[in-house]
């Protein structure tokens, strides 16, 4: 008689969303949860900082000597990124502009939830969610692309830019940097339309794209490592490898060329063309979207 197993084998790991909150209780069988939703292909800006360094005083003072080491040519900052992140760590308010762009972002959203989500007889819609193949981030947040729930007929007469997620729709208001994590990328009819409305916002200086200095949220966060970094090694302890290199760790596909660059050159693609990718799935990446290495990768 075969036997069938109810039990995870030792070694296969089931998803998990980690502890939420209780909301209420439908029926016997129906508890409902509190979720946070991580919205899929976009980065805002922080509200606060993520990293080791949680003084925001003292994190504007690591970013400003940050700036000063990469000039020197001893960080582990390449020539490229060198050039693009030093006037935006040397700005005496670059850890408070971000935050407060973090601020206006979380506005923008609550902004467009209202207008959207509010029916014209002032009743509130339900929200649409479709999840990504990966189904839980490693904070147990909910990856998933986010849109008001129309009806049918509601459907039937708008375009598809109307019906948009907030996913897109923060890109388009500039609140929002397109950040597409492979192979998590929008379907063909989506993707041109993040493109042209990341292109537009970038280009037009909409949102946070209005400071000329803008760290990204993933900016942000990989200074906010590598002022942690700088930290460490002014109290004099050794970094190893993973520790010099490990701070940025995707590596960037442009997808208006096909082309695959190290993780450090992201720089030089435009943020709308970024595809970013972990390195344990670059392989697939290049073979699924037909990637070609840059010059500097091929050399590295």
């Amino acid at each position: 008689m075969p036997l069938k197993v109810f039990w995870t084998p030792d070694g296969i790991t089931l998803d998990s969303i980690r502890d939420k909150r209780l909301v209420d209780i439908s029926d016997g069988d129906t508890p409902n949860i509190r979720m946070n939703v991580r919205m899929l292909s976009i980065d805002t800006p922080e509200k606060r900082p993520t990293g080791k360094i949680r003084n925001k005083d003292e994190l504007q003072a690591m970013f400003q000597e940050v700036a000063t080491w990469i000039e020197t040519g001893d960080s582990p900052v390449n020539t490229n990124l060198a050039a693009h992140l030093v006037p935006r760590l040397k700005r005496g308010d670059a850890v408070a502009n971000h935050l407060a762009q973090g601020a206006q972002a979380t506005a923008a959203h609550e902004a467009l939830v209202e207008t959207k989500l509010r029916r014209p007889t002032g009743s509130v819609r339900p929200l649409f969610v479709r999840v990504a193949d990966q189904r839980f981030d490693q904070y147990g947040r909910l990856l998933a692309y986010v849109a008001p729930s129309y009806s049918a007929k509601e459907r039937r007469a708008m375009t598809r830019r109307e019906r948009a997620t907030f996913n897109f729709l923060m890109i388009e208001n500039g609140w929002a940097a397109p950040f597409i994590l492979f192979p998590s990328i929008p379907g063909e009819k989506d993707l041109p339309m993040v493109q042209e409305a990341g292109h537009e916002a970038v280009t037009r200086g909409k949102g946070a794209w209005a400071d000329d200095k803008l760290l990204t949220g993933y900016e942000f966060r990989s200074c906010e490592r590598l002022a942690a970094l700088k930290k460490k090694l002014n109290g004099r302890s050794k970094l190893n490898r993973s520790e010099w290199f490990g701070w940025i760790h995707r590596y960037c596909a442009d997808m208006s060329t096909g082309t695959l660059y190290a993780p450090q050159d992201y720089c030089l693609v435009a943020p709308q063309n970024r595809i970013f990718i972990w390195q344990d799935d670059v392989r697939r990446a290049v073979a699924e979207l037909n990637l070609t290495p840059s010059d500097a990768l091929i050399g590295a």
